[in-house]
């Protein structure tokens, strides 16, 4: 079974792709003052609420705002792959027409709300909440109808050595991980296999990261059982967290540290 698929199995029990917000007692979010656009706006925000409703889709919904290329837009409206452009001046915003790929998508509906709302968009707000990032799109009359999160797993990009499995120090076996949260990707060599696999995000809840469809080339090696702890762990990782500047704890869903990364550079 393939990574769409497998995705698409996980959304079959899901009859819509959007839900409620419930409201929970938060911080409350601190709007930004806009001095540099191309600065504070530049790059990748997921599209996680349209009016007022969370999004779900098959594929990442996001937005990539690229001002060096001439204020161009790119991204996914959670089923194909859009490139089009935009206008900015001072909090006024409006994207042109969108060019766009024609995959099959598991709900239109969806695809085409995220299309239509991004052609109502005439401004934007920025706030902050517990150091995330919202980019607010209002329609004419100011009402914010789509909202856009700042993606917050660039500190896993990178090449990382698995210092430990499940507390056990395996350093010495010299596993290796490269991870491409923005292609959501991860490749690695376990010292006797080659890995591969994909990576799911879930805008909606900060550091969360799952690893799926892992693969690897299945040679029999004398440290076999290291490899096949380190697949399993990662199977079981749902969020990460930050242990300092060069060390990433991988976590289960009760929040327990299955693996723990060490940033390296690769020469």
């Amino acid at each position: 079974m393939d990574a769409r698929k497998k995705k698409e199995k996980k959304l079959e029990k899901r009859d819509v792709t959007v839900e409620n917000v419930v409201a929970d007692v938060e911080q409350p979010m601190r709007e930004v003052t806009i001095t540099n656009p191309a600065q504070q706006l530049y790059g990748e925000w997921d599209i996680v609420s349209l009016r007022k409703k969370k999004v779900y889709s098959l594929e990442r919904a996001y937005l990539y705002l690229d001002f060096a290329g001439g204020n161009k837009v790119y991204g996914n409206n959670g089923c194909n792959t859009i490139n089009g452009t935009f206008q900015l001046s001072g909090n006024n915003l409006k994207f042109g027409e969108f060019i766009s790929t024609e995959e099959s998508c598991h709900n239109v509906t969806n695809e085409r709300t995220i299309m239509h709302t991004l052609a109502d968009v005439r401004r934007y707000t920025l706030e902050t909440q517990y150091n995330a990032q919202y980019l607010n799109l209002m329609n004419s009359k100011g009402t914010v109808i789509m909202v856009l999160k700042r993606h917050n797993l660039d500190a896993l990009n990178g090449a990382w050595i698995i210092k430990e499995i499940n507390s056990e120090n395996v350093a010495e076996y010299n596993m290796r991980v490269v991870i491409d949260a923005v292609m959501q990707t991860i490749h690695g060599d376990t010292g006797c296999n080659i890995i591969n696999g994909i990576i799911t995000l879930d805008p909606a809840k900060d550091m969360a990261i799952q690893f799926e469809d892992l693969q690897s080339d299945e040679h029999d090696c004398e440290d076999i059982e290291k490899e096949t702890a380190l697949l399993l762990a990662l199977e079981k990782t749902e969020s990460c967290k930050r242990i300092n500047q060069n060390e990433i704890a991988l976590l289960d869903n009760k929040g327990s540290i299955v693996i723990v990364l060490q940033r390296i550079t690769l020469r």
